[in-house]
């Protein structure tokens, strides 16, 4: 599934090594026409959070059989018994272009969704339960087009995650502390939940930390509306990491081209300002590390069932705007985005690093407390 997933990017791929000037011109319209939808968006009814409540409304919940966030490969398990509960928001998982919004149904969008989170959300069950909704999430095309559809895609997808999380925080123990991740799309949702459900509310002293990985997060318009800093420190909790990974030599402008031209959440232009970037390898900000310091980049088969963990091979650094640079591209697949845009494998570059993350900062949670 992974592989059919990806498989429209191995093809722009080939389209830019057969035609590189045509797509320098062309390839943001052909990836328009191949996966923006063309109907009218369909408004739907907001969700109430009691719908969560239902254990089939969860991708990942502790007590659901065929629990996709508790895979892991050779060498490591999932903790017995939890410290914290993860709130997990999966990436876009739905690409069709017949609707702006995925159903809830749909076996082949579960499908994928079930594969990101064992790439992904895997790497913090050492620390915590995994929590991840099923959410009517927007599709593709929906990030390819500033048409008002887009928006009104996301906007429904985000009152699901909404509504899930409000569900989640009933359904954990209060005293449990709650670790927040997501990727791309859904760490998109991760910024919007931070600041109208966690930003000066209670629930924030329960925040050990914050992923917001594969999506930008501005240190001088967005960072200050989410209510956590930026993580400076190994052992820092109640903090926020954010990278995007990027090999060299690296081409961001179609991320940038977008991004310069939207308004941070303070109101002012986003145009030229910094990234937020987190070096996982070192859990620190604007730091480089080399590849010995990578404990294991997870190299994955179609389905991850011969993944294998690989430590010292992809080292890491922020470069000067803010994304994560990984030197010469890494052999993990064919489903690199132009660009060198290592976005799908944000994750799987320092799964072993994250992992140990996040247990490092519960750890720090825990004696702050």
């Amino acid at each position: 599934m992974a592989r059919k997933f990806l498989y429209v990017f191995a093809v722009l791929i080939a389209l830019v090594i057969a035609g590189g000037i045509a797509y320098r011109l062309y390839g943001v319209e052909i990836l328009r026409l191949a996966l923006v939808p063309t109907e009218q968006f369909r408004g739907q009814p907001r969700v109430d959070p009691k719908v969560y409540a239902d254990a089939r409304m969860w991708v990942a919940r502790p007590d659901i059989a065929g629990n996709p966030s508790l895979w892991t490969p050779a060498g490591y398990q999932p903790a017995a018994k939890p410290q914290a509960a993860v709130f997990f928001i999966h990436p876009t998982s739905y690409i069709g272009r017949d609707h702006w919004n995925a159903a809830l149904d749909d076996p082949e969008t579960n499908a994928r969704t079930a594969i990101f989170l064992r790439g992904q959300a895997s790497a913090f069950n050492a620390a915590g339960a995994v929590w991840s909704p099923r959410y009517r999430q927007a599709t593709f095309g929906a990030f390819l087009t500033s048409v008002a559809d887009a928006n009104r895609a996301l906007d429904l997808a985000y009152g699901d995650v909404a509504a899930a999380f409000a569900a989640f925080v009933k359904q954990v123990d209060p005293k449990r502390p709650i670790i927040l991740a997501g990727h791309s799309q859904g760490a998109l949702h991760l910024t919007r939940l931070l600041r109208e459900q966690v930003a000066g509310k209670p629930i924030a002293r329960r925040i050990v930390a914050a992923y917001v990985v594969g999506w930008p997060v501005s240190k001088s318009t967005d960072l200050a509306a989410l209510g956590l800093p930026q993580c400076t420190r190994p052992d820092q909790a109640r903090c926020l990491l954010s990278w995007e990974s990027f090999a060299e030599p690296a081409d961001p402008s179609l991320v940038t081209d977008l991004y310069d031209r939207s308004t941070g959440f303070d109101g002012r232009t986003r145009k030229d300002t910094p990234l937020v970037c987190t070096n996982p390898l070192t859990g620190t900000a604007d730091a480089a590390a080399p590849a010995s310091a990578n404990l294991g980049a997870l190299y994955p088969s179609a389905d991850l069932a011969t993944a294998v963990i690989t430590p010292a091979k992809v080292p890491a650094r922020c470069g000067p705007r803010g994304f994560l640079l990984i030197g010469e591209p890494p052999e993990l697949g064919n489903y690199v985005l132009p660009g060198n845009n290592f976005h799908v494998y944000d994750y799987s570059l320092f799964w072993a690093n994250v992992r140990a993350d996040a247990l490092r900062r519960l750890a720090a949670f825990g004696a702050k407390r």
